[in-house]
């Protein structure tokens, strides 16, 4: 269950009409958080990005399922989102034994330079043009505080 204040977070995000991805950002955080403070671990960055993507869709931010993945995941992402709206209660038996597997992970997963590597790799598979209308988008909507320097 996320916390609080990353709800509250999220909701912000939304009414602020920022993107779903924005809005999921807030879970990815909190689950850096939690790795960092020991909850637990995760095997890489990936995975620890992919399970705060994975609680943003439970909580009802609608993010679409990943486009690469397998059909089995994408069905799960796509439940997932569809769970967020129910009140549907996880199974106690399969959350138990998920947190017991992610307790026995290391905690590098959430580290500076891991992240780093994580965000490096995803942008050199995106691609040249992709990050350069990235850097475009950021000029056009930083706001006048930004330029003012």
């Amino acid at each position: 269950m996320p916390e609080k204040a990353t709800l509250e977070k999220a909701k912000q995000d939304k009414r602020e009409g920022k993107a779903p991805s924005t809005q999921a950002g807030e879970f990815v955080r909190e689950e850096m958080d939690h790795i960092r403070e020991g909850k637990h671990g995760a095997r890489s960055a990936k995975q620890a990005i992919a399970i705060g993507l994975s609680k943003a869709r439970r909580a009802g931010v609608a993010l679409p399922p990943p486009k690469k993945a397998s059909g089995a995941t994408r069905r799960n992402a796509t439940s997932a989102a569809k769970a967020g709206n129910s009140k549907a209660k996880p199974s106690a038996k399969r959350s138990a034994a998920a947190l017991k597997a992610l307790r026995s992970e290391g905690h590098a997963a959430a580290s500076k330079p891991a992240l780093a590597r994580q965000a490096r790799n995803a942008a050199h598979r995106r691609g040249t043009p992709s990050l350069k209308a990235a850097a475009k988008k950021a000029v056009h909507t930083k706001g006048q505080h930004a330029h003012a320097t």
